[in-house]
């Protein structure tokens, strides 16, 4: 058997979500069920999404603007991409004006939760030189869906075997 030339390697991703608005545990709460990443209201980050991810990624579930932000879970991308309907309700947070069902500017893909993890800080990551080029580690960051490299998410994987 030959293999597919067009086979997608599996990506690694890091995704942040504000803990009150989706959490992991909010994730889990139906299992096999996947939530819409609805709001993300960057263009890089949409590109990511649009250009990069595929069904079946990994995805390192990350809480952020929180007392403790971290990673809290291991889920994988569940969809393609699709458009964000909040951005055209008028009462959503993320409603965008400039945005029509026609011509719609920001988009969506499903992610299924696949467990809980300890929550693995910031300051926790930042004691690792092999995550030390981690895009989240980064000073400035603030793009809700960054690329995590294969090495990177085997550093994280061997972290939360160890001390789970």
């Amino acid at each position: 058997m030959h293999p597919n030339p067009k086979a997608h390697a599996p990506r690694y991703w890091l995704m942040k979500s504000e803990p009150d608005e989706c959490s992991i545990d909010d994730a889990l709460a139906a299992p096999g069920q996947t939530v819409p990443w609805t709001g993300v209201r960057n263009y890089q980050a949409r590109n990511f999404m649009r250009d990069a991810m595929q069904v079946g990624d990994g995805v390192l579930f990350y809480h952020s603007s929180c007392p403790e932000p971290g990673i809290a879970g291991i889920a994988r991308v569940a969809s393609g991409v699709r458009p964000d309907s909040t951005q055209f309700d008028p009462a959503s947070p993320y409603f965008d004006a400039k945005s029509s069902p026609g011509k719609p500017r920001w988009l969506l893909l499903d992610v299924q939760a696949l467990r809980k993890t300890r929550l693995l800080t910031l300051a926790e990551l930042r004691q690792h030189p092999h995550l030390a080029a981690m895009r989240v580690l980064q000073r400035g960051n603030r793009l809700s869906i960054t690329p995590v490299e294969p090495g990177e998410w085997a550093v994280i994987g061997a972290l939360l075997q160890a001390q789970s």
